[in-house]
């Protein structure tokens, strides 16, 4: 689609981001793609920890360049007095702050809701936690790990007779990450009509909780506990992974009962779908053996390619088991843009995720990636109105 240029929707909403590693900073990400000011407010001499996670290239910390994307960035100790009353200065211009310290922290600093509200009280704080602001475990430390931990993701994922398994990537911070850009948005909405700001309290546990579906409703009305199946599903069969004759993957899903009909089709075992029990998902899970046999025997004779052809034309439900060098070259992403280029000064030009969604009439962008620790100091407390004798004594007193 082309564009003519416009307003991106959230121009002119300012948001400061004091949050580290995921949850909160993705959050102001998904907020500045679509045309948020967003100021990454990192500790002068301990930077977000994200610049060093994971690989990087000629020194640079590569998942910083997504995350930090579209931010402007600066340095401040919230801790030093010069650094705090420079902060409350910003946050008078701001419209959302963006925290994860632990519960207490800036309170600690003086610089809780009743300072904040005192000096802008149009802002939404919003505070990103692993457990939230009270409760028994409010102050403990915690990431995302323990979430999916907690909520009951580990103990449904993998092998029924295998360990419990962990996500290998951030799974619950990215869940409370699009979780904590809804919660802005509300908060905003509810300011359009009140004039005031106010806290949004998220805790990082809750959200994966909310994507597991109805298991809370299962146990109190019935009793029931999910349990592990693997690739299986207890509401529908076939649904698997299954092995191609050319040593790759690919995905089945039937969730529809006519898929499921157009499947065994496909495979030569029309027979099956007379049975009593393939008239519903459940009952087909319950006969996963029968139906993984005939569909996996079907596709371990054929390559990937001729599987894919076959189940486009019986329009039946299949997908590639693919890893990072398929999505690349893969042609309904290159479609999409899903995975696009962004030219960076660092390194040049650097593929990245897009845009998490299209809008048909003002588009969000990705600006800039990630920029170097501390890069907008200056420009932004000169925008503030500091004097270069300001900015002398905050970097003597070690504040930026």
């Amino acid at each position: 689609m082309t564009h003519t240029p416009t307003t991106p929707p959230l121009s002119g909403l300012r948001v400061l981001d004091l949050a580290t590693l995921f949850a909160g900073p993705l959050a102001a990400t998904l907020l500045g793609d679509f045309g948020a000011e967003v100021v990454k407010i990192e500790h002068p001499a301990k930077p977000d920890p994200s610049r060093g996670h994971g690989p990087s290239k000629d020194g640079i910390g590569l998942w910083w360049k997504l995350l930090g994307r579209n931010k402007r960035t600066i340095t401040l100790d919230l801790s030093k007095p010069g650094g705090r009353a420079t902060f409350l200065r910003l946050a008078e211009t701001a419209d959302v702050v963006i925290e994860n310290f632990r519960p207490g922290t800036l309170e600690k600093w003086d610089l809780g809701w009743p300072e904040l509200q005192a000096v802008n009280p149009r802002l939404v704080l919003t505070r990103v936690t692993a457990f939230g602001q009270f409760g028994p475990y409010s102050r403990r430390p915690g990431f995302g790990t323990l979430a999916e931990a907690m909520s009951g993701f580990a103990a449904i994922t993998g092998e029924p007779d295998a360990p419990p398994v962990l996500p290998p990537f951030g799974l619950a911070d990215s869940i409370a990450g699009l979780a904590t850009a809804y919660a802005v948005m509300t908060a905003l909405a509810a300011r359009d009509r009140t004039g005031a700001g106010q806290v949004v309290d998220m805790a990082i546990i809750e959200p994966i909780l909310t994507v597991l579906g109805p298991q809370p409703t299962w146990y109190d009305q019935l009793g029931h506990v999910q349990e592990r199946t693997g690739n299986r599903s207890a509401n529908n069969a076939p649904r698997n992974t299954y092995r191609t004759a050319d040593g790759t993957w690919v995905a089945v899903s039937t969730s529809a009962q006519s898929i499921a009909e157009r499947v065994m089709r496909l495979v030569g075992r029309p027979e099956l779908i007379d049975e009593p029990w393939f008239a519903t998902g459940a009952q087909r899970a319950a006969h996963s053996d029968v139906l993984d046999a005939a569909v996996g025997s079907w596709i371990a004779e054929r390559t990937r390619d001729e599987v894919l052809a076959a189940f486009e034309k019986a329009e039946a439900a299949v997908a590639p088991i693919q890893d990072v060098r398929d999505v690349m070259v893969d042609p309904q992403y290159q479609a999409l843009d899903t995975v696009t280029t962004v030219d960076d000064p660092d390194l040049g030009p650097l593929r990245m995720q897009n845009v998490l969604f299209r809008l048909s009439e003002t588009p969000g962008a990705i600006r800039w990636a990630g920029r170097a620790h501390g890069a907008d100091t200056d420009e932004i407390l000169t925008e503030l109105g500091l004097t270069r004798g300001e900015l002398a004594a905050l970097r003597a007193e070690g504040a930026v």
